[in-house]
């Protein structure tokens, strides 16, 4: 049986005591909320923390405000959010990311915050400690070298969350609280191509919430690979946001993967490509040839990569038809139960 390690816990009530705790030894304390990944890590002694701030007694993370667009606390749950009518009508594309989300067990537990945060995750990191130490650790946690690719100066440990696309997707930003300051950023900036420091988010910071601007005229949509209907993470997705004008063709388009790399990649020129014309067959196949270019993906998930690489055109052709109007349920049930993938 893995234990966890010995911790002391902190449980505020508002944010600027969490940011105070936080405060006081941002290097040995970690902020806990649903804990569906870092409780696992820390059972693995992946992440070691002396102190947790639990943020579940805080009332203001579990709100969701109108108001110019929709404002999410950190602290609401997936399951929460899926429940919003809200977000199922204004935010389609988070709302397929949110439901898809491994079980509903965990998503009744893990929170939209904690998602957007989820540790990057690799074949060679995510195993028990005795495991591990076998291998001589790996860059990621203990070790010098990363087993993905021995050469690599960084660690290569893939993003594997599925809302931080879909937000990606809709221009949503974050809000930044520590104790001296609150900023905003957009969802992009919260990420950068590493493994181990993929966040940009500080130490000593929270992100209390997440806002949606109002999406008049868009459409979203999310896709996801994975071995089995539900449970596992993502081992490709794809985030598609179009916006129509009265005769249907494209005024604006973002299309961004995951778990292609350290961090959600973002394909602006595969959205570009879509400006000014209606969402033909031709017009399909060019974008997501083209939105396949920055996927590169490694060899530290589930199945061959190259195999990866090549559904991710497959993928945003998916998600772009649905986009124009195609029914495409028959198609989301099969590719959801790893039944032959059809390339349209």
């Amino acid at each position: 049986m893995m234990r966890l390690p010995h911790f002391e816990y902190r449980a505020p009530r508002t944010v600027r005591e969490a940011a105070d705790l936080l405060a006081a030894s941002p290097g040995t304390t970690m902020l806990v909320a649903g804990g569906t990944d870092l409780l696992p890590n820390m059972k693995r002694r992946q992440q070691v923390p002396a102190t947790l701030v639990g943020l579940r007694r805080i009332a203001e993370l579990r709100e969701i405000v109108n108001g110019d667009g929709l404002t999410i606390g950190s602290g609401v749950t997936l399951a929460d959010l899926v429940r919003d009518p809200r977000v199922h009508q204004g935010y389609l594309g988070l709302w397929q990311a949110a439901a898809q989300v491994a079980t509903p067990q965990l998503r009744n537990m893990g929170t939209i915050g904690g998602n957007l945060c989820l540790d990057t995750r690799c074949n060679y990191y995510d195993q028990n400690y005795e495991w591990r130490k076998a291998i001589d650790f790996c860059m990621k946690k203990d070790g010098e070298t990363c087993w993905v690719a021995t050469s690599s100066p960084k660690c290569l440990a893939v993003s594997s969350t599925d809302t931080a696309p879909a937000l990606l997707a809709l221009g949503a930003t974050v809000t930044l609280v520590c104790a001296e300051e609150t900023r905003s950023i957009a969802v992009s900036d919260l990420y950068r191509n590493d493994g181990i420091h993929y966040l940009t988010r500080r130490p000593n910071e929270i992100l209390a919430s997440i806002h949606v601007p109002p999406m008049d005229g868009w459409r979203s949509t999310y896709w996801k690979l994975r071995r089995r209907g539900a449970f596992d993470f993502p081992v490709l997705s794809v985030a598609a946001a179009v916006k129509l004008d009265g005769r249907g063709a494209v005024e604006a388009a973002r299309i961004v993967l995951g778990a292609v790399s350290s961090r959600p990649v973002e394909a602006p020129e595969a959205a570009a490509s879509l400006v000014g014309e209606p969402l033909t067959d031709a017009a399909i196949a060019r974008a997501a040839e083209r939105a396949a270019h920055p996927a590169r993906p490694m060899d530290n998930t589930d199945f061959a990569l190259v195999w990866r690489k090549r559904v991710t055109r497959d993928f945003v052709g998916y998600a772009l038809r649905e986009l124009r109007g195609d029914d495409v349920s028959e198609l989301r049930r099969r590719t959801a139960r790893q039944e032959s993938l059809v390339v349209l």
